[in-house]
């Protein structure tokens, strides 16, 4: 019975979310206090809800002070090079964005943590789909496999897992498993490709005068207080909304062949939110002198992070205190600059904490070891010999289902010992199971992805429906370069 309700629980959440018939954060909440009662634990609600929030309160200050010090450091100019070399080198050209997406959220997860990719891509990017009138999901789907791939990477967190739940080298795991992991991030790169084909196809190419044109007209209207502002780019042109003292640019939906990738939430959106300004020179939080300060800063910060120096979430506490403190010194400026950035934090932390939620009930249920249990005595006898195989496809409802935790710590070891019983190596099960990162990093369960879809302003259903499909091809493409190549 725990086993039908878990996986009732999960279905009834992913259609609500996707059919945009409840938003993620009441749909974390309600839908497994619902099911908490169905499974008659509902006395137990309040024990497995605070479970919950205490495991996930260290992530939930991280992802609240590391969005503030991001946001800072997109104010101050910092990633105002990256936007303009990026721009210079796409050329606006939506296949080129495209593929510097998966590229730049390739490079930056070399870092470890999903959290920081998705801000610092979201961040550079989201300028330029914003105006060339690109669909967001594009670039969220792309950022979220290319970084789903790389989170494999020892230090990354899964690897590391399977070694221990194992009492294996994480080298001897991860090292044999580069070759099929190139290959899924060649995928990776030529659905890009592919991606970015289709959104030329629908918008056509500008040249950059055009792009830095449309900066201009903005910042030209803006000051002139107009109560309309007209946005010409992308071929085509979409009028303002009327004037209430705030100038505001209509942008229209994506359609046509990137018709799931809406630009969900986008409607009506102000012209001076802070990521649309990243080509503005003249904007007034610009701190051009202390350029250098910032680049070190944040260097050390994310240096001391992969060296693990202290708790991550206390390096952003101090990152994002001292960032504050040395750009604005004044305190009337730090109020600004904080309710500046208040709309990000509060989504992403709000749906940490109702994810919270969700798992507490899904643990303390019981129903995540049910459900696990189940599908590992459904494997039939004569796959033994295919464990490794069979632990791969596993791995991608399993990752996607479950905590990293509660899959490496809890099943991993389970099919470990089955495959054991008919001469499967350890080794090729823990690469194995590591084949479902590209689809876990679009999980419900996983904090980092909902910085990524609030940065962009993108609905979380909209980027479940977009990405899965592309995210388990990723997925099945690694197995399969693992299997040909004897890795696995």
């Amino acid at each position: 019975m725990l086993t039908i309700l878990g996986f009732a629980m999960i279905a009834t959440f992913l259609v609500l979310i996707m059919m945009k018939k409840m938003s993620p954060i009441a749909a974390l909440v309600l839908i497994p206090a619902l099911f908490c009662v169905f499974v008659g634990k509902g006395a137990q609600l309040g024990d497995y809800v605070i479970e919950g929030v205490g495991n996930l309160a260290p992530t939930a200050a991280m992802l609240m002070f590391a969005i503030v010090y991001f946001g800072l450091m997109i104010d101050v100019g910092l990633f105002d090079p990256i936007v303009r070399g990026i721009l210079k080198f796409c050329k606006a050209d939506p296949l080129r964005i495209v593929v510097g997406t998966a590229l730049l959220a390739a490079i930056v997860s070399l870092d470890g943590d999903g959290s920081t990719t998705f801000m610092i891509t979201v961040s550079a990017m989201y300028p330029l789909y914003k105006r060339l009138k690109m669909s967001l999901v594009v670039m969220t789907g792309v950022a979220a496999t290319a970084n789903g791939v790389m989170n494999t990477l020892p230090w990354g967190g899964p690897t590391a897992r399977a070694a221990t739940a194992l009492k294996l080298d994480a080298g001897d795991i991860f090292v044999p498993m580069i070759p099929a992991l190139l290959v899924g991030l060649l995928f990776v790169f030529v659905l890009a490709y592919f991606l970015g084909l289709r959104e030329r196809k629908r918008l056509g190419v500008l040249s950059l005068d055009e792009v830095l044109e449309q900066e201009k007209i903005v910042k030209d209207e803006e000051k002139s207080g107009s109560e309309e502002t007209v946005l010409v780019g992308a071929g085509a042109s979409s009028a303002a909304g009327s004037g209430s003292g705030d100038d505001k640019v209509r942008t229209t939906k994506a359609t046509g062949a990137a018709g799931s990738g809406t630009d969900a939430g986008s409607e009506d959106d102000d012209v001076d939110d802070v990521r649309l300004q990243g080509l503005d020179p003249n904007r007034p939080t610009l701190r051009p002198k202390l350029y250098w300060f910032n680049a070190l800063l944040t260097v050390a910060l994310l240096t001391a992070m992969i060296m693990e120096l202290l708790p991550i979430p206390v390096l952003f506490i101090l990152g994002a205190a001292l960032a504050l403190t040395v750009n604005f010194p004044h305190i009337p400026d730090q109020k600004d600059r904080l309710a500046a950035h208040a709309d990000n934090v509060l989504n992403v932390s709000g749906m940490v904490f109702a994810a919270a939620v969700f798992t507490g009930v899904l643990q303390g249920t019981g129903m995540v070891d049910s459900m696990a249990k189940w599908i590992v005595d459904g494997i039939p006898g004569g796959m033994g010999p295919h464990m490794a195989l069979v632990t791969g496809f596993l791995s991608l409802p399993l990752t996607y289902f479950m905590s990293n935790d509660g899959f490496y710590f809890g099943v991993l070891p389970v099919l470990a010992e089955a495959g054991a019983a008919h001469g499967v190596s350890p080794l090729e099960i823990a690469r194995a199971s590591l084949v479902g990162q590209p689809l876990h990093m679009s999980s419900p369960l996983v904090p980092a992805v909902y910085v990524l879809v609030g940065m962009a302003k993108v609905e979380f259903g909209d980027h479940t429906k977009f990405v899965v499909k592309w995210a388990a091809a990723t997925s099945l493409i690694i197995l399969a370069a693992g299997v040909l190549f004897g890795i696995i």
